[in-house]
């Protein structure tokens, strides 16, 4: 059996990239430091033979005993909630994190996968994005300890894949939703949905113009899969280019929960991207690859997720940092 080790196991991508492993007959070791992952995402999985979990922190020296064929470098906070809170640590998963792992795939002679994202285009000037466009960031701004860190972490990759002939994957990372997010992180989706359920006023930043493109995870999983066993090493964006704008998406999701809330409008923050959309042409060509997942089918399996959480979760959603300035150092 091949033997992959996932970080950020216990996050949202990182659960549903467990599961889709196990089910392809890999043994999965799962490694999360769980400041934003939680157990319950991957508790089903403790009880298989194939399963093994380490709790442990990248950025810190990483070692798995035993052969690794593949690595996947899922371990990052992926949400302004969070990398505004702990913006050393995001920076350090994405750089010091990010060197340990591909030491380790270096030693163990193993394939890595690194998760990028949309962000290393910060506000574009480009639309759609497609993997040639270099980006519009501000690297000292609110957003820049996430913009920068996943910038750092891709070109790290490509040194390593250059200087050292490792084999290497970059996936860029759209909005991708669906159950296991977390109610609190910030986003829009899963925002717009709790809000719904606690009967709260639906909250839009700015006039509500700016567009996101939301990928259902399966899908993303999926193209996910598909990069890490192609021959491809350059960027690949994996999303769905399926654009909205964000006033339409709280009107959709209204639509969708049954409630009569009204839309509140708040400042934009800064720097949040105007507009974002994949240009998905080389995932297309190189990975015969495309969501098959529309949203209307993805919103409906999200929301009974999260319609079926303990009413605690919806209420209390807040999400502890523990020990951050212990390990900010």
């Amino acid at each position: 059996m091949k033997r992959i080790l996932i970080t950020g196991a216990a996050g949202f991508l990182g659960s549903h990239l467990c599961d889709r492993f196990i089910r392809e007959g890999y043994k999965v070791v799962g490694m999360d430091n769980l400041i934003t992952g939680d157990l319950k995402n991957i508790e089903h999985l403790f009880k298989l033979k194939e399963f093994e979990f380490y709790h442990h922190d990248v950025s810190k020296f990483v070692h798995v005993p035993g052969q690794l064929d593949y690595i996947l470098h899922f371990a990052s906070p992926a949400s302004p909630i969070d990398y505004l809170k702990i913006p050393i640590q995001t920076l350090k998963v994405g750089s010091l994190g990010t060197h340990n792992l591909l030491g380790l795939a270096k030693s163990k002679s193993a394939r890595i996968l690194v998760a990028s994202t949309s962000e290393v285009y910060g506000d574009p000037l480009v639309h759609p994005q497609n993997e040639d466009y270099w980006g519009h960031v501000n690297p000292i701004g609110p957003r820049g300890v996430y913009d920068e860190a996943k910038r750092f972490q891709e070109a790290m990759t490509m040194a390593y894949h250059t200087f050292h002939g490792l084999e290497t994957r970059v996936v860029r990372i759209f909005n991708t939703y669906g159950p296991r997010m977390r109610l609190n992180d910030g986003r829009a989706l899963p925002a717009f949905i709790g809000q719904a359920l606690r009967g709260e006023d639906l909250t839009v930043f700015g006039d509500g113009s700016q567009t996101r493109s939301f990928c259902y995870v399966d899908d993303l999983v999926e193209g996910i899969y598909r990069l890490l066993l192609s021959d491809y090493h350059l960027p690949v964006n994996l999303g769905n280019p399926d654009e909205i704008t964000i006033l339409e998406f709280a009107e959709e999701i209204i639509r969708l929960t049954g409630t009569n809330q009204k839309i509140v409008f708040k400042d934009l923050p800064k720097d949040d991207p105007k507009q974002r959309q994949p240009d998905i042409s080389r995932a297309k060509k190189i990975l015969e690859w495309e969501p098959k997942v529309s949203r209307t089918e993805g919103l409906k399996l999200t929301y009974e997720y999260f319609k079926n959480l303990p009413k605690d979760e919806l209420y209390n959603s807040s999400h502890r940092f523990d020990h951050v300035k212990a390990t900010s150092a």
